[in-house]
């Protein structure tokens, strides 16, 4: 097998650790960069060096924001309903549901769920600053919104039973059939839910 040079193989090291990107791809990536103008691996540089200084969290929802800010544009956008709040698991995810244009309320970023195998407890999230959102009296919703996952499951039962005490409405994001979708090729789990979920037309 030939010997790369260093700094290539520390390249492919270093994109290969990334999520989704094996080594193939790494390899790839790698001789890409060595091969393109010189200006897109310096943009690349400095955009990998800015992302960690100039980006920090919302202090009211753990959104990302600018690092001079200390409050994301959704959180200081009086037009957004404060006492409406979505909890999701990473920012990522606050992007999917602000593309389909049909939410005005605010967001509370969990930034993970709970993983008791992975080590991962309440402690290890932002769930303190959703109960201290909810207990200023202004939140009346909260919506959770993680993944159909054991884990999210887990995280959003964690939250429903912190947050019901504090006499705030608790709502789960319904689950079920995708529009277009056949009944032939749905997962049982999928079809139990939709049926248990199912509503008056």
């Amino acid at each position: 097998m030939p010997i790369l040079p260093e700094p290539l193989q520390k390249l492919i090291s270093a994109l290969s650790r990334l999520p989704g990107i094996g080594p193939k791809s790494a390899s790839r990536l790698a001789f890409y960069l060595l091969t393109a103008p010189e200006e897109v691996s310096l943009t690349l540089a400095e955009a990998l060096v800015g992302l960690k200084s100039a980006t920090g969290t919302c202090r009211v929802c753990a959104n990302i924001t600018l690092s001079d800010q200390d409050i994301c544009e959704i959180c200081a956008n009086p037009e957004r309903d404060a006492s409406l709040v979505c909890v999701v698991e990473e920012p990522l995810d606050v992007l999917a549901i602000e593309r389909t244009g049909g939410f005005n309320g605010q967001y509370a970023v969990l930034h993970g769920v709970l993983s008791p195998i992975d080590g991962v407890g309440p402690d290890d999230l932002k769930i303190d600053l959703l109960l201290s959102r909810a207990r200023g009296g202004v939140v009346r919703e909260v919506i959770l919104a993680t993944n159909p996952s054991m884990e999210g499951d887990a995280t959003a039962l964690y939250l429903q039973r912190q947050l019901t005490p504090l006499g705030v409405r608790v709502t789960r994001l319904a689950r079920g059939l995708p529009v277009g979708g056949d009944l032939e090729y749905t997962d049982q789990n999928t079809l139990l839910r939709a049926l248990s979920g199912r509503s008056e037309l």
